[in-house]
């Protein structure tokens, strides 16, 4: 289980690193500013996680190989940008795998760490749209998972399938990879098929006469 959630933490960092470097490629920032973004969309899900559980210092600051991965994703969308938009939609796709993989590894690490099924749930759907958030915060969009789109319900979809196949005592790695592609789905259907939640509406205006100016008044006087 170790190995797997070693995997599944540095899997999901590049991935949610490739999203930032490719998001900060489109804002047109310098070297320095796309390595920022993807080292801090690669791993504040899981500093964030870490920071809960007490699994102190984060894995992210104390491995070198999240460092290394993320910088890795930034340099290879930096130089090579055309290998990254041959995808559609390519910040979309790789956020949403950088979801699906760091909801069950949150989710994982939760459990081993002997938090209840609920909260290592709620623990892994944190950590998934952990990266996501700082992303957009950085660059001073509103996050993904305040829009319509699903996206923390995905999450918390696939958090739920490992917290289920815990309790049923199944093979951990078959419900890891299940929950993962439970969430990943979920989030691509909802960028292709346009799923949402319920947004709210706009409040409706006071339907009050107008008012007539004064000046319009007296002219109609005169007419009449």
């Amino acid at each position: 289980m170790g190995k797997l959630l070693l995997v599944l933490d540095l899997v999901g960092t590049f991935v949610f690193a490739l999203s930032g470097a490719t998001a900060g490629v489109k804002h047109r920032l310098d070297l320095f500013g796309v390595l920022v973004l993807s080292f801090a969309a690669g791993n504040a899900g899981g500093i964030a996680r870490d920071l809960l559980i007490g699994a102190v210092p984060p894995a992210a600051i104390s491995d070198w190989r999240y460092l290394a991965v993320s910088l890795l994703a930034g340099s290879v969308t930096l130089w090579r940008p055309s290998a990254i938009d041959r995808l559609r939609s390519p910040v979309l796709l790789f956020d949403a795998a950088g979801l699906g993989l760091f909801a069950v590894a949150g989710t994982e690490k939760a459990l081993a760490f002997g938090l209840n099924s609920v909260m290592a749930a709620l623990l892994g759907m944190v950590t998934g749209i952990g990266g996501g958030m700082t992303r957009d915060v950085l660059l001073a969009e509103i996050p993904i998972v305040l829009r319509a789109d699903l996206y923390a319900v995905a999450a918390l979809a696939g958090a739920a399938v490992v917290v289920i196949g815990a309790a049923l005592r199944l093979p951990s790695t078959a419900v890891t990879i299940a929950g993962a592609l439970l969430c990943f789905g979920l989030r691509f259907m909802a960028i292709r098929r346009g799923w949402h939640l319920p947004v709210a509406g706009e409040p409706e205006q006071p339907s009050t006469p107008a008012r007539v100016p004064e000046d319009r008044k007296g002219d109609r006087a005169r007419r009449l």
